[in-house]
C-alpha cells in the first residue's frame, strides 16, 4: 500500500536536488571549513555560498545569518541570549501562549528565573490583538517572540504591524519563523525583526540543521561555547553537505514563489472542503481560511469523532496526518494551540486533525485523500447516533 503523507508541517520529504547537492558534497569537499588549505577553502566556499543565497532571501547581509542545529536551537539563542545580556534593562518578555514548544520551555525557564512573560492572548482565529501588544510594551520590555505562522492551524502572525509597534520600543522583536520560510516571504528589514529563527527541514532540507538571523547592531552571548566557528558566534564544525543542501532548499522555495504555493495549497484545501460538503458532514475549520492563514495548514474539527480514532483509521489506510505539533504527537497532552484558541472544555481539543500539504502532493492524492476521510468520518458519526 503507498502512503500519501500530508504532515508536511512536521518535516518534508528531502528535495531530489538536495539530496544531490548533499551527496555530492559529501564525496568530494569534506576539508574543515575552519582549515586553511584547499580542502578547507573550498568548504568555505561552499558555506559562504549558500550563506549568501538563504541572506538574500530574507534580505539581510551575509554576516547576519548563523548556522544552528535546527529552529529550537534557534529560538533558545535568541530568547535566553537577549534575557541575560539584557536584564540590566528590564526582566519583562512578551510572546503568545500557541507559539512552538522550543519558545514556550524557554519562557518557562525564564519565568522560574524571576522574568516577566506576559502571554498575549489569542482569538478563536490564533490572532493576537495589536492593542493588548502596544499596552503591554512597557519600558523594561526587552524582548517580543511571536511566531511567522502557526504551526498547527496556519494563523499568519502580523509581523511587519508587530515590528513597527517593537521598533518603538526598548524591545528585541524575534519571529520563530520555522513554519513560514516556505509560505510567506519574509524581509527582515522592513519588518524590522531582529531575530529570525529557520529549520531547513521544514522546506525540502536536511534535518538537524537551521539558522538564526541576528541583526548585525545586536550583540548577544552564545548559547554554544567552543571553537571560533560562525565568526565566533555558534560554536561546532559545520555541516558542509547540509548547508549546501540548505541554500539549495532556499533557492527553490525562493524560484518557485511562495505565492504560486499559496494557492496549489488553497486548491487542496478547496478539494478537501467540498468533498466534506457534498457529502455533508459535519466539519468547522480551526483557525481559519483566506487571508491571515498559510494554506499549507488545515485543521479540521470533525464533530463526534475522537482525534485518535481518525488518526488510526487514516493511517490504516495509508494516509499520513497529525492531530497537532509533531513535538507533543507523542504526548497524551492536549493541543495548547487549541485550548489557547477556544478553551480547554471545547470538544475541538479533542475531535480535530491537522492536514497540511507540501510541494510534492498532487491533486490526484488530495482527491483520494478526501473521499477516504469522507468514508471514515461517515462510518463513525453513524455509530455514534
Amino acid at each position: 500500500m503507498r502512503e500519501i503523507y500530508l504532515d508536511n508541517a512536521a518535516t518534508t520529504p528531502m528535495s531530489p536536488k538536495v539530496i544531490d547537492i548533499i551527496t555530492d558534497e559529501m564525496k568530494n569537499d569534506f576539508g574543515n571549513a575552519s582549515s586553511t588549505y584547499e580542502l578547507g577553502r573550498r568548504a568555505r566556499n561552499v558555506i559562504d555560498r549558500a550563506r549568501h543565497q538563504i541572506a538574500q532571501d530574507i534580505n539581510a547581509q551575509d554576516g547576519e545569518i548563523i548556522f544552528t542545529s535546527g529552529g529550537s536551537e534557534s529560538n533558545n539563542t535568541a530568547i535566553l541570549g537577549t534575557a541575560y545580556s539584557r536584564k540590566n534593562i528590564g526582566k519583562k518578555i512578551i510572546t503568545t501562549p500557541i507559539e512552538h514548544p522550543s519558545v514556550l520551555n524557554p519562557m518557562k525557564r525564564l519565568e522560574d528565573e524571576g522574568y516577566d512573560v506576559v502571554y498575549l492572548k489569542v482569538d478563536q482565529t490564533g490572532h493576537i490583538s495589536l492593542d493588548q501588544l502596544k499596552k503591554e510594551l512597557t519600558p523594561d520590555t526587552i524582548l517580543v517572540s511571536i511566531m511567522a505562522v502557526n504551526n498547527e492551524v496556519g494563523t499568519i502572525m502580523p509581523l511587519k504591524e508587530i515590528g513597527a509597534l517593537v521598533k518603538e520600543s526598548n524591545a528585541y522583536f524575534h519571529v520563530d519563523n520555522v513554519q513560514g520560510m516556505g509560505t510567506i516571504k519574509i524581509d527582515v528589514k522592513d519588518m524590522n525583526i531582529d531575530f529570525l529563527s529557520v529549520s531547513a527541514h521544514k522546506i525540502n532540507g536536511p534535518k538537524f540543521l537551521g539558522f538564526l538571523y541576528e541583526n548585525a547592531d545586536i550583540d548577544i552571548p552564545n548559547l554554544i561555547l567552543g571553537g571560533e566557528q560562525e565568526t565566533k558566534r555558534r560554536a561546532g564544525t559545520e555541516n558542509v553537505p547540509g548547508i549546501a543542501g540548505f541554500g539549495e532548499a532556499v533557492r527553490e522555495v525562493s524560484e518557485i514563489g511562495r505565492d504560486a504555493l499559496q494557492k496549489k495549497y488553497a486548491h487542496y484545501q478547496d478539494i478537501i472542503l467540498k468533498e466534506l460538503d457534498d457529502h455533508q458532514i459535519n466539519y468547522e475549520i480551526n483557525g481559519g481560511y483566506g487571508p491571515g492563514y498559510s494554506h499549507h495548514v488545515l485543521n479540521l474539527h470533525l464533530n463526534g469523532v475522537s482525534t485518535t480514532s481518525l488518526q488510526t483509521n487514516l493511517d490504516l489506510n495509508g494516509f499520513a496526518v497529525s492531530g497537532g505539533s509533531a513535538c507533543t504527537a507523542g504526548s497524551l497532552e492536549p493541543s495548547h494551540v487549541l485550548i489557547a484558541c477556544f478553551g480547554e472544555n471545547s470538544p475541538r481539543i479533542n475531535e480535530s486533525i491537522r492536514i497540511s500539504f507540501g510541494r510534492y502532493n498532487t491533486d490526484e492524492e488530495i482527491e483520494q485523500f478526501a473521499q477516504e476521510l469522507v468514508k471514515i468520518v461517515q462510518r463513525i458519526q453513524s455509530k455514534n447516533k
